[in-house]
């Protein structure tokens, strides 16, 4: 019954995430900060919905930091999409980490075909410097975080399917 609870957490938590991700491009520090507090709060329970200890979970968000930090540092991501996925290094540790952010490029990748061939952009605006690229309802970047949640959804489910059939 409690890992059903901590699960739960997981997914609300990566739920709210995508939906902050999406209506503002905007996740408050409070959020990433009570889903880094449950992610290890579950890991030392030893009742972390990817099965992970303390020790995982610390070195999983310290990877994830590390991974997306220099995207930062070139101006290429937003803070918030790096602490995003610290926070799901801690939750899901390592062994998952390059899964998961495979799994949301693709789908950012995805997004940002659709929104080149949606706003008519040719390739060469591409290369060019000055103001954005492209912009799609008032939004000009990729919801990553959306994208990293989604990669958590679908980690998460192959987690429990491999997990149901041992």
């Amino acid at each position: 019954m409690l890992i059903l609870v901590e699960r739960m957490l997981f997914v609300v938590w990566t739920m709210a995430v995508a939906v902050c991700d999406l209506r503002s491009r905007r996740i408050r520090n409070s959020l990433v900060l009570a889903g880094l507090a449950a992610a290890l709060l579950c890991a030392f329970t030893a009742r972390a919905p990817f099965g992970i200890a303390p020790m995982q979970a610390a070195l999983g968000a310290l990877a994830g930091l590390a991974a997306l930090l220099p995207f930062f540092a070139l101006r290429l991501m937003g803070a918030a999409d790096v602490k995003v996925f610290a926070v799901l290094g801690a939750w899901c540790g390592l062994r998952l980490l390059p899964e998961l952010w495979l799994i949301a490029s693709v789908l950012a990748g995805a997004h940002a075909a659709f929104v080149l061939i949606a706003t008519r952009t040719r390739a060469l605006a591409l290369v060019r410097r000055g103001p954005p690229t492209f912009e799609l309802h008032g939004y000009r970047a990729t919801p990553y975080a959306t994208c990293l949640s989604v990669g958590a959804w679908i980690a998460f489910g192959g987690q429990m399917l491999a997990g149901a059939a041992r």
